[in-house]
């Protein structure tokens, strides 16, 4: 799927010879292999180079392809700031910012020193019992069907019900949640997705104004009832961070299953690898999330600098495509081979002082996914003649079938 996005003038500063097209648009969807086909041919590419159409609403970005390079942009606060990466306040004309993603030092620092005791590994622990009980739920539940359409029937929901949980939210508003995140993050339609944040925000704002009168044990009463530098946080704040949680909690975590369980069912013998070792999963999701990253954050040029040869002014948005660097062939032997031994380090919870906060839920509920699927389903493969759709943006399968 394409669409035809204005074309915008390119700036004096950037070469043209550096202008170059880039696959990965928010709100298209392709049948190519997004990793072994298009993360590949970009890596022919310049190190750095200029994209059209890289932004949510089909405008310009420099493009970081290597990963020494997207390294050193996650510490260079000097000349990139992470203010107003994502285009949510802007379009329904507010001023908060994703709390603490969007945030840059010495704030950031003081708001993740807020919000990192929710999500320590000793925190998430006290969570196995509840993720693994709504894991085997879901597995049980078609097991005896022979076959799921994995991104609805389990992907989307089962971490979605933990974040629920997390934010005191009902269950059974997760139909509307997820029609919501859809618009956010996979449509190109700008007004489309300005309609979805001012949903979203709306009903943050009445969460919040509730939980004033109404606390809870959840997130949306922390943040309520928190004290930052002798205050209580302010409307922007409260929003900035409960959005922040929306967007990670629906998206993030359905999407890396979605393409880890497609790569087990391309390859069988990784699923019996697992089958016989359940003790290697959890490096098996390390692999795996290193080969299949679906994220893309941006950063603004806020003091110009040079990278490379590469001049960056005021205003230019840059792309951090952990899809690109997962990939990179400078950085990786052999990017396109997935080796459960092979112990990479990888940048897709991002890396330094913006490493994800909820990096160990992340990682409990793939790996309770992971141990509760292979546990409870013989070996699954994908239907004959079945090809894969994938949005792009956020690199994630349109749907999975799996049969057994």
């Amino acid at each position: 799927m394409s669409f035809a996005f204005p074309k915008t003038p390119r700036p004096d500063h950037v070469p043209e010879n550096l202008v170059l097209p880039f696959p990965y648009i928010f709100g298209t969807t392709t049948k190519a292999d997004p990793f072994n086909e298009l993360a590949a041919s970009v890596h022919t590419y310049p190190d750095i180079f200029y994209a059209e159409h890289a932004y949510p609403g089909g405008t310009p970005a420099w493009i970081l392809r290597r990963t020494e390079d997207l390294r050193a942009m996650y510490f260079n606060t000097e000349h990139f700031s992470s203010k107003g990466f994502s285009p949510f306040a802007m379009l329904i004309g507010e001023d908060w910012n994703l709390m603490p993603a969007e945030m840059d030092p010495p704030e950031h620092g003081a708001y993740r020193a807020l919000v990192s005791p929710l999500f320590t590994p000793a925190a998430m622990a006290k969570l196995d019992d509840r993720i693994r009980q709504y894991a085997r739920e879901y597995v049980l539940g078609f097991k005896d069907k022979g076959e799921c359409e994995f991104m609805a029937d389990f992907a989307f929901e089962f971490p979605i019900k933990v974040f629920l949980e997390l934010m005191g939210l009902p269950l059974d508003m997760t139909p509307l949640f997820l029609e919501w995140e859809t618009n956010l993050l996979h449509n190109h339609d700008m007004s489309q997705i300005a309609a979805a944040a001012r949903k979203v925000v709306d009903y943050l704002r009445e969460q919040i104004e509730d939980r004033r009168h109404n606390p809870q044990d959840d997130l949306i009463t922390f943040a309520v009832q928190a004290s930052f530098q002798g205050r209580p946080l302010n409307d922007a704040e409260l929003v900035g961070f409960t959005f922040n949680l929306f967007i990670g909690g629906l998206d993030t975590v359905s999407t890396h299953m979605g393409l880890q369980f497609l790569h087990l069912a391309r390859h069988l013998e990784h699923q019996q690898e697992l089958r016989d070792n359940p003790a290697l999963i959890p490096q098996a999701i390390e692999e795996l999330m290193r080969a299949y990253p679906a994220v893309t954050t941006f950063r603004t040029c806020v003091k110009e600098t040079e990278i490379k040869g590469v001049k960056f002014m005021p205003g230019d948005k840059v792309a951090m495509s952990t899809t690109l660097v997962g990939r990179d062939p400078e950085e990786y032997d052999n990017p396109g081979k997935v080796d459960f031994h092979r112990k990479a380090r990888h940048l897709t919870f991002a890396f330094g002082p913006h490493l994800c906060v909820g990096m160990h839920l992340a990682r409990r509920e793939m790996r309770i996914a992971m141990e509760e699927f292979l546990a409870n389903i013989p070996e699954f493969r994908l239907p004959e003649n079945f090809e894969v759709e994938y949005h792009l943006g956020m690199v994630q399968p349109v749907t999975l079938p799996l049969k057994w």
